[in-house]
């Protein structure tokens, strides 16, 4: 009687490693197909690099990594999908490589990896799958999950060892290829921006949802790299006054079994399985290797316009699951040296919610890591880098650790320790919450500073002080080692959860469309509905939404910080109440443009473009170092200061008081720092008032030395902002604050 791991499924073609083995496509045997010739080559670069070889001779040098396997072939495939079997028989440092003549660009190609099969302790190895190079440029083909995908036998009728069953069915039909990219530019036509970080406003989009349905864009490019590269996203862009778009991950990704099932797709793309590709999906111009110079033409295009490029990269796990997951490409070569496992091997270790995590401490998942980095940065021009589940990637052992060796590395690289680097500060594994904790050369996404102005504009804090810290730069979390306040990410809204608009629509989530009975997404949304869940005809609610929008943008560009705006918040896309929109590739995650000419949407966008021109133009509205709230001058003038209602600054007893009301005066001649000829930084100051109250209240204007008149310059109250200077109250004035608004007014 045989074990578990001795029983085989039905078997397709196995994988001899003779060079002359017939493939099997679509289930129907192709002849057989001679093994071209194959030279030592070399074990650096890894990946397949196209090069001049020995005598001249044209060719791919082929390189992988696989410490624990015991033979390598790299399967070249033709147009008609016929497989040919190379030998890797060169093993240099764990590394397999060859040099195959005659393999031009354009190649497609992949791996069979043999080794033991003892998924007990963590080997699973298995030469009937067919394996995406992990260090592949492009890949061609999308991932469809058949059972012959999985290396285990997914139906094995006692599921409790199903995934310790080898399954030896040939999975080179259902799978997609590398390909074969000959890279050659040098970018010395490019000219990147480089904006400071204080000066940086961040807009996150998704490549696809952003161009699908704008108008302006032809057909055949929405939703791909040429559509945002087009002049028509351009525009917006640049007319909305932000400095980077910060794109959802445009690493080459497969959409999960579950999903498919469903009939649905990942849109947001967090399941990534290829590092080094751009997502094929969002090419128009072919997937045989085209896609990648068409993400470097938007990448040139944006950078004309003076925008940056950030990537959102998910480096903590990949789309191969747990031990019941698909074999796609690092399982199928080396598990134990790619994945943390647990004490029982069989099982991984899972910091991310997604079935695996990436073993970063091991020194070939730290190179693959820093590799994929180093070439978006350098060979496909991007500027910085957003990194899903951080925290992950910072653990050691087991535990979150800041001296980590991928924080170390990142540290030191001369190339990436120049790049913008924010972290997404948590996991979902013990002590995973780490905001504030990453070292000095990260930003960090700040969710405190999200939880505090959604409360306070739903009047949910029980005073003052939160609300404070986050808009004056979050010393509390960041005053140290160095930080700057540039070090907070400020937002609001993010791809994951409520839009904006929906933030003020509903109270409760409504993801039933995602087919999970509305179990998935946060129930902890800090929404308000302003009194009618979802669309409404009533006037008077919809009116109050747009006012709350009004106000939740002006504070975040008015807070100390780098601020980020979600796509499409800015005219007033909704998701109909979904709140974790990741599987909803359709009309409910692409932005709709039509609303940039609704006459209810249109004042909305024209604040926030006049919000951020206005925070460009002020330097004490991006300040690069923390507040003092002491005197720099004999008249007691502070670079910071607080007031109640009342006129009067807020004493310790304030802070711990409930308040629907905060007036925080921002002085512009007490700027640190100096600009670039080393004058001194001088810029007008302002007082924002800020007043969350159902009912309109009384502020006294503070007098003499803070002020001797005030400009009002942002009225939330009113639907439409005028551009021409407002009006002109005397210090010591009681001003009336309106309901739920935010003023902003300039000092003389």
């Amino acid at each position: 009687m045989t074990s578990a791991a001795e029983q085989r499924a039905p078997a397709g073609e196995p994988a001899t490693g003779t060079g002359q083995q017939p493939a099997v496509v679509n289930g129907a045997r192709r002849a057989a197909v001679p093994a071209p010739a194959v030279w030592p080559g070399a074990p650096t670069p890894l990946g397949a690099r196209f090069r001049v070889g020995p005598d001249g001779v044209a060719g791919t040098n082929f390189a992988l990594w696989a410490g624990g396997a015991e033979a390598v072939q790299v399967c070249l495939f033709d147009e008609r999908g016929r497989e040919t079997r190379v030998p890797l028989t060169e093993l240099t440092h764990e590394i397999w490589h060859g040099f195959v003549p005659g393999v031009m660009p354009g190649q497609r190609y992949g791996y069979r990896v043999d080794g033991r099969w003892d998924p007990w302790t963590g080997a699973r190895w298995n030469p009937a799958k067919l394996l995406l190079d992990p260090y592949a440029r492009a890949v061609d083909g999308e991932f469809a999950l058949p059972p012959e995908v999985y290396g285990h036998v997914r139906d094995w009728p006692e599921q409790y060892i199903a995934d310790t069953v080898r399954d030896d069915r040939d999975s080179a039909p259902y799978v997609p290829k590398g390909v074969v990219v000959h890279d050659d530019d040098d970018w010395s036509d490019d000219r990147r921006p480089k904006t400071p970080w204080a000066d940086s406003v961040i807009y996150e989009l998704h490549v696809r949802g952003f161009t699908k349905l704008h108008p302006g864009i032809p057909e055949d490019l929405r939703g791909t790299y040429a559509g945002l590269a087009h002049p028509a996203a351009i525009e917006h862009l640049v007319g909305l006054g932000v400095t980077a778009v910060e794109l959802l991950p445009v690493h080459q990704f497969a959409h999960e079994d579950h999903l498919l099932c469903r009939d649905l797709r990942n849109h947001w793309g967090y399941n990534s399985i290829g590092y080094f590709a751009p997502h094929a999906a969002y090419a128009a111009s072919g997937t045989t290797g085209q896609q990648v110079g068409e993400f470097k033409r938007m990448v040139r295009a944006l950078h004309a316009a003076g925008i940056e490029v950030i990537l959102d990269v998910v480096y903590n796990h990949t789309a191969e699951a747990g031990e019941l997951g698909p074999t796609l490409s690092l399982k199928g070569i080396d598990n134990r040296g790619y994945y943390r496992l647990q004490e029982d091997a069989r099982r991984y270790a899972d910091y991310t919610g997604c079935g695996n995590t990436l073993h970063v401490v091991q020194p070939q998942v730290l190179r693959l890591i820093t590799d994929s980095l180093r070439y978006w940065v350098t060979e496909m021009g991007v500027d910085g880098f957003r990194f899903d589940l951080a925290a992950a990637l910072a653990r050691s052992m087991h535990d979150v650790d800041m001296l980590s060796p991928f924080l170390a590395v990142i540290a030191q690289d001369p190339v990436l320790r120049r790049v913008k680097l924010i972290a997404e500060p948590w996991d979902i594994g013990s002590g995973g919450y780490q905001v504030g904790a990453f070292p000095p050369l990260w930003t960090e996404w700040n969710d405190r500073y999200r939880n505090a102005v959604r409360d306070f504009w739903r009047h949910a804090l029980p005073d003052v002080r939160e609300i404070g810290y986050r808009l004056s730069g979050s010393s509390d979390l960041y005053a140290w080692g160095g930080r700057r306040p540039y070090a907070s990410v400020n937002f609001v809204t993010a791809h994951d959860g409520f839009t904006l608009r929906d933030l003020v629509s509903y109270e409760r989530k409504h993801n039933e469309a995602n087919g999970e009975g509305n179990r998935d997404g946060t129930d902890d949304n800090r929404s308000w509905n302003c009194g009618a869940e979802g669309e409404t005809d009533d006037e008077r609610v919809r009116a109050l939404r747009r006012r709350q929008l009004r106000n939740l943008l002006t504070t975040l560009l008015l807070s100390t910080g780098v601020p980020m705006l979600v796509a499409g918040d800015e005219l007033g896309r909704t998701q109909r109440g979904n709140n974790n929109a990741y599987c909803q590739d359709n009309e409910i995650s692409w932005l709709d443009w039509s609303l940039r000419d609704d006459p209810a949407w249109r004042p909305l966008l024209e604040l926030t473009s006049r919000l951020i021109a206005l925070r460009h133009r002020h330097p004490v509205l991006r300040r690069r170092a923390f507040f003092s709230g002491r005197a720099h001058s004999a008249d007691g003038l502070r670079d910071l200061a607080w007031f109640t209602a009342r006129g009067a600054e807020m004493t310790e007893g304030d802070w711990y008081a409930p308040a629907a009301t905060l007036g925080m005066y921002l002085s512009g001649r007490d700027i640190p720092g100096r600009d670039e000829r080393g004058a001194p930084v001088v810029d007008d100051s302002f007082l924002a008032v800020l007043h969350a109250g159902d009912a309109p209240t009384g502020f006294v204007l503070p007098g003499p030395p803070w002020a001797e008149r005030y400009e009002v310059v942002v009225d939330t109250s009113r639907e439409e902002q005028a551009q021409a200077p407002g009006t002109v109250h005397p210090a010591g004035t009681e001003v009336t604050v309106p309901e739920r608004a935010v003023l902003l007014l300039r000092v003389f």
